[in-house]
This record gives structure tokens, sequence and C-alpha cells, in this order.
């Protein structure tokens, strides 16, 4: 697939999840929901041209909210995280850190949670690729606040069906498509 940049970046990121993501079939969702296809966005979030896209329309999506680290839940979040911080960087803005939330915390060397750049004090963003249930992007937000961070808000690439969970729980929430806008229903 060669470039799309003459296009809008969501449309391109839109375009890029339906030709890369969208798998058809009956899968089990991490939540244990079955479906008949599948959003694998780690096929857009590590792809050469797609990548560099992911990280301008998730800062699109969230450039009103003042935060200066960005990262979430291992290993969904990893590559959105890098992808906003290098775009943050190619366009000359305010600088972006990166972090990466672990599963569980080290057992050896500095025993910690969260990994990067020290997140006590910070505006962070928490970040996933897609959302069924919440539950990835809320461990990383109880991990990030015992960490000492401030969490702005969640952004998502595709929402399917947690945003509302997340913002009962008071959490700002948005997410760059829904279902509805990838031609998609559950």
């Amino acid at each position: 697939m060669s470039t799309l940049s003459a296009m809008d970046p969501r449309d391109e990121l839109r375009k890029y999840i339906n030709e890369l993501a969208i798998v058809r079939g009956r899968v089990v969702l991490s939540s244990g929901k079955e479906a008949d296809w599948y959003a694998d966005l780690r096929r857009v979030t590590l792809h050469h041209a797609a990548a560099p896209v992911v990280g301008d329309v998730l800062r699109q999506l969230t450039g009103d909210w003042e935060y200066d680290a960005v990262g979430g839940l291992t290993l969904g979040a990893d590559p959105i995280a890098m992808s906003m911080l290098h775009s943050a960087a190619r366009a000359g803005a305010a600088p972006l850190d990166a972090f990466v939330v672990r599963k569980a915390e080290k057992a050896h060397g500095m025993q910690r949670r969260v990994e990067g750049p020290d997140v006590a004090g910070r505006r962070v963003l928490a970040v996933e690729d897609t959302s069924t249930t919440g539950g990835s992007v809320l461990t990383a937000v109880e991990a990030l606040r015992e960490a000492g961070a401030e969490v702005v808000g969640v952004a998502v690439i595709v929402d399917r069906g947690a945003g509302r969970v997340i913002q009962d729980k008071g959490i700002p929430y948005r997410a760059a498509y829904t279902l509805a806008d990838l031609g998609l229903t559950d």
C-alpha cells in the first residue's frame, strides 16, 4: 500500500483500518464476547505508513487537552504512544513523552509498574487501540494514579463500546472512530 498523504489524516487512517485491520470471521474478544469480525489494530499501529497517521489523528483528537506524556497498558498502547511522541516532534509541538504501563509490577530492578519518564505530578493521556469494556485502559488509569499522575483523559482509536463505562467513572473519553464510522456493527 502506498502512502495516502494527500488525504485528510482521519480519512487516511480510516482507510488503513479498513484495509489492514478488519478481520472477518467468528472471534472471541478479550472481554469474552463473541463477534463476527475483529479489529486487529496492531496491523495499523505497527505499519510503516499507517503508524505516523495514528499519531497525527490522536494528537488532533486530543489537541484541546493539556498533557505532556502519553501511554497505557502494554501492548496495545505502546505503538500509539510512540506514534504520538513522534508526531509531536515532527510538528514542532511541545515535547511529548511516552510511558508504558505494565500489567503487573516488576519483581526485580526498580520494581516499577509505569516505565519511562516519571509520571508523578504530570498530566498524562491514557490511550488504547480498541476498547470494548474499558478494562485495559482503566487498569492503566489506576496504575497511573497510583504513580502520582493526573490522568486528563482516555483516547482510543476505535470505540467498540467502552466509552460509556469510562465516562461513568468520571474520566473524559474520546474515540477517533466509532463502529458506525467504520461501517461495522456488533
